[in-house]
């Protein structure tokens, strides 16, 4: 089984905690001796967006706003691969070929952003794409994907399951909003539904529900199935 997971920033690292970390380094390792063939990509967080914030304020563009964006999640990257054992490349992968090869060669890649104009979320979408994925995991700070931001309307409806289409159909009015609500953003979204792939958005807070979620489809977050896919893939129905 070939998994992607993003994991956001303010997930993995909301302040330096080597604890959090660890834990998701552990989780990750676990799903790796299950024989998953892992691909990892990790977001900026509170941390990139203190370093943006102040770059702004001294006249960056938004390029290179982008840039040092990109740099934050690749020393967020090399804190993850810090924590995990020898199977692990021990340098992020720049690009898709640099993961991909890393992942058909048997180890853990690690990565964080590729280039300007693009999130994490869409690189964790790309990538899975690029390596034919069985299953793509967005470890966010939300719960599931809503039909608002939950965190201000308490009125927001979860959504249990949608297609890849309904996922870029809600998502693409929360993306033309100032400091968009949305779980993913509208280009991983597309990615998403081009792919025809298998996704799940669930809350990161616990790395065990990524594992849980992976090994055995068992989540309380959103899963996205493609149109036509049927039941519940053979790498949960065998466990």
């Amino acid at each position: 089984m070939r998994v992607v997971v993003s994991i956001g920033g303010s997930v993995l690292a909301p302040k330096l905690d080597p604890g959090r970390v660890e834990g998701y380094a552990g989780a990750i390792e676990s799903l790796a001796r299950e024989g998953c063939e892992l691909g990892a990509v990790v977001g900026g967080g509170g941390i990139a967006r203190e370093y943006i914030g102040a770059a702004r304020d001294l006249g960056a563009n938004e390029v290179q706003l982008d840039q040092i964006g990109i740099d934050v999640t690749r020393i967020n990257a090399r804190l993850l691969i810090a924590a995990l054992g020898d199977r692990v490349d021990p340098t992020p992968a720049h690009d898709y070929d640099e993961a991909g090869d890393a992942i058909r060669r048997g180890d853990i890649t690690v990565m964080g952003g590729v280039m300007p104009g693009q999130t994490t979320d869409a690189v964790a979408a790309a990538l899975a794409e690029y390596v034919n994925a069985d299953l793509l995991v967005y470890a966010t700070s939300v719960d599931g994907v809503y039909d608002a931001d939950p965190r201000t309307n308490d009125g927001a409806e979860k959504f249990a399951e949608l297609t890849p289409t309904e996922l870029v159909d809600i998502i693409a009015p929360m993306s033309r909003d100032a400091g968009s609500s949305a779980p993913v953003d509208l280009l991983a979204a597309k990615l998403i539904e081009r792919a025809g792939m298998r996704t799940i958005v669930l809350d990161g807070e616990d790395p065990d529900r990524v594992e849980a979620a992976v090994l055995r489809g068992d989540h309380a977050g959103t899963d996205i199935v493609p149109a036509g896919s049927g039941g519940e893939p053979t790498y949960w129905t065998q466990r």
